[in-house]
Order: structure tokens, then C-alpha cells, then sequence
């Protein structure tokens, strides 16, 4: 479990975030939804310790992460930033370095144990010996999600997680990692900018607007109307085989009921 208890963030005398208060529960992946420049990636590195927020407090598992060494914070956060950038070395190695909390004085068999789950874990038990600037973008997410789990966190922060990615790796990529936070247990929280796929994967959502939170829940907060308070954008809500989509239309033109567009 990790809640963020009203958390206040200001670069300067310019204000970030007020009062954000929500939490996640293990086995929970929680959207990160909002406009540019509403503070998602912000509220990610004040969880995350990176930055220090001026007043509230963040909470896993009862202790406050202010609480903790860099080391403990590092064995308990996993974050993948934006943009992670290959460097030239093969799978195995690239995975390892993410155990780095862990290492003692020289990798020992309960490392190697470690980082074998989890390229079976993320499908890349093939990939060992590969160079990671022979992969393809969703192999490379792959690399870097499992690096990620290599620190054995209690909660994963992942920022902008697909956005790079062609449709297919998308969705591979998504559904990932769904499935990992069920498998391991993990608090999973992703700033998200497709809606589409926030709703399609997660659990429960997080929609702020000018640095504070607008609303918070599960599907039921993911109204029409919420998008649009949030997004400045008209939308019509549905379904296609069990899946919920949001569809943009024009403010005066309301889109015609999917169901029955070609009768």
C-alpha cells in the first residue's frame, strides 16, 4: 500500500501541486491522467524522493518515505523516467544493473537467481546475449521495465510508459505490465496520456488539473463530463466488445451512438 497524504510541491514561488491525497493498493495499476504542465511527472519524482514537496507526506506500508535511506527508498521505489536511453551492452548485463541495491561485494547466486525470473517474467529469457541496440522499441521498454523489477520494489512509478510505441507494442507493452503488478503484487502508478489505453489496463484512475486532483476512483469517475473538465475536449464514452473507449468529437456535432452508425 502507498498513499500520498496532501502533498504540496512548489518549483520556487511557483506553485505545482496542492493537496493531492490519494493512495494504491498492492496488486492496483493507477492512471496518472491530465493536460501537459498539470503535474503528473511532478508528482512522480516528490513520490519518488527526487524532489521534496513543501508540505504533505508519502506512505508505504505505514512508513514515510522521508523516513528511509536512499538505499531502502531504491529497494522500495522502482521509476522509469521518460525517454530511457539504451547503452551498449547485452540484455543480462542491462537487467543487472538494476539490481545495484541489492549487490553486495560481486554478484552472487541469489542475484543471478533474481534476474533470471525476471527475464522469464518479462518474456526476455531469449534475449540474454542480445545487444540492447539491436532491439526494437517494445523489446527495449521490456529491458527497461525489467531492470526496474530487478530492485525488487513494493511500488513501480512509470512515466509515460508507452507513449513512443508503435499500436502493437502498445498494447504488448500495457498488458505487461497489468499483469506483472497481479503476478508480483506491486502498487503500479503510470502517468498516461492515451485515455484510451488508461482505461483499457487500470484499475482505478487519478485525473488532476492545474496541479491539484479533480478527481480520483474507478471507472465511474471517468465520466464524458470529467474528460471534459479536465481535457477542455467533448467526448462520448462507450464500449466495443467489453472494452470502454472515450472518442473526441466536435462540441456541436455530438457523435452519432457507435451501435447504430451503419443502419
Amino acid at each position: 500500500m502507498i498513499s500520498i497524504r496532501q502533498l504540496d510541491f512548489a518549483y520556487g514561488s511557483r506553485p505545482v501541486l496542492h493537496g493531492i491525497d490519494f493512495e494504491v493498493a498492492s496488486g492496483e495499476l493507477v492512471s496518472v491522467l491530465g493536460m501537459n504542465g498539470s503535474g503528473k511527472s511532478t508528482l512522480l519524482r516528490c513520490i519518488n524522493g527526487l524532489l521534496q514537496p513543501s508540505q504533505g507526506k508519502v506512505e508505504i506500508n505505514g512508513r514515510t518515505t522521508d523516513s528511509l535511506s536512499r538505499q531502502e527508498l531504491a529497494r522500495t521505489i522502482g521509476y522509469l523516467p521518460q525517454n530511457s536511453q539504451p547503452v551498449d551492452c547485452t540484455v543480462f548485463e542491462a537487467v543487472l544493473i538494476g539490481r545495484k541495491p541489492h549487490l553486495g561485494w560481486q554478484v552472487n547466486d541469489t542475484d543471478l537467481a533474481e534476474i533470471s525470473r525476471i527475464l522469464s517474467l518479462t518474456g526476455l529469457s531469449d534475449y540474454t546475449d542480445r545487444s540492447t541496440l539491436q532491439l526494437s522499441g517494445g523489446e527495449l521498454q521490456r529491458v527497461a521495465i525489467a531492470r526496474t523489477l530487478a530492485q525488487q520494489p513494493s511500488v513501480l512509478l512509470l512515466d509515460e510508459p508507452v507513449n513512443h510505441l508503435d499500436i502493437r507494442s502498445q498494447i504488448d507493452v500495457m498488458d505487461l505490465i497489468r499483469t506483472l503488478t497481479l503476478q508480483l503484487g506491486i502498487a503500479t502508478i503510470a502517468v498516461m496520456h492515451d485515455l484510451n489505453m488508461a482505461l483499457r489496463f487500470s484499475d482505478r484512475f487519478v485525473l488532476m488539473k492545474e496541479g491539484k486532483l479533480l478527481a480520483a476512483g474507478g471507472q465511474e469517475v471517468m465520466t464524458a463530463e470529467t474528460i471534459r473538465e479536465v481535457y477542455q475536449l467533448h467526448v462520448v464514452r462507450h464500449e466495443l466488445n467489453g472494452i470502454p473507449l472515450v472518442t473526441p468529437c466536435p462540441e456541436r456535432e455530438p457523435m452519432r451512438d457507435p451501435t447504430t452508425a451503419n443502419t
